[in-house]
């Protein structure tokens, strides 16, 4: 082997810094997951094994045992496909452009809501499962809210409803779709 082959393969080599580091994102990956709840936790792709090992995590008590299985986990993370878990953590953290579009398009329905009673028809046609009662309560009460410049309970509450009903049709393989503005 010539002098030039050894320097080229010694540059295509990732230095022990660039290890450490994909090594310590691994780990913050395994981090996010541990932090979850089990009922998030059951929304992210991966293997069985790491799936057992950060449920683990939960049970292990104290807090050094608690960071060796952290230490572990991230081990495990070496294994696996990192992006798919990381796009899941993502929309869990409501951190992807697709989840902040998403949010986007409830807001707008939320205003529209407010604005128009014909919205309901299309609330209906898209959730088949919505409380339009429940609804019309909580329009007419985010309604008064804002008419006596009180807090906002109400208002929030119709973002979580309808927040609720998109991630219910979005469980179902179906796309909210219709909820664009009109321009």
């Amino acid at each position: 082997m010539t002098q030039k082959e050894v320097d080229h393969e010694i540059e295509e080599r990732p230095s022990k810094s660039q290890i450490k580091r994909e090594m310590d994102a691994l780990q913050d990956v395994g981090k996010a997951l541990c932090a979850l709840s089990l009922e998030r936790l059951a929304k992210v792709p991966m293997s069985e094994r790491l799936r057992e090992a950060v449920e683990e995590f939960h049970r292990v008590g104290k807090h050094e045992a608690q960071r060796r299985h952290l230490q572990f986990v991230g081990k495990l993370m070496r294994s696996e496909d990192v992006e798919p878990i990381q796009e899941a953590l993502d929309v869990l953290n409501g951190v992807s452009r697709s989840e902040v579009a998403r949010q986007h398009r409830l807001e707008r329905l939320r205003e529209r809501l407010l604005e128009d009673d014909a919205v309901f028809g299309e609330i209906a046609t898209e959730f088949p499962g919505a409380d339009l009662q429940h609804l019309r309560a909580l329009k007419r009460s985010a309604l008064k809210e804002r008419e006596a410049q009180k807090a906002p309970r109400a208002y929030r509450e119709l973002f979580k409803e309808l927040r609720a009903l998109s991630q219910t049709v979005a469980e179902d393989g179906g796309e909210v779709s219709g909820f664009e503005e009109e321009v």
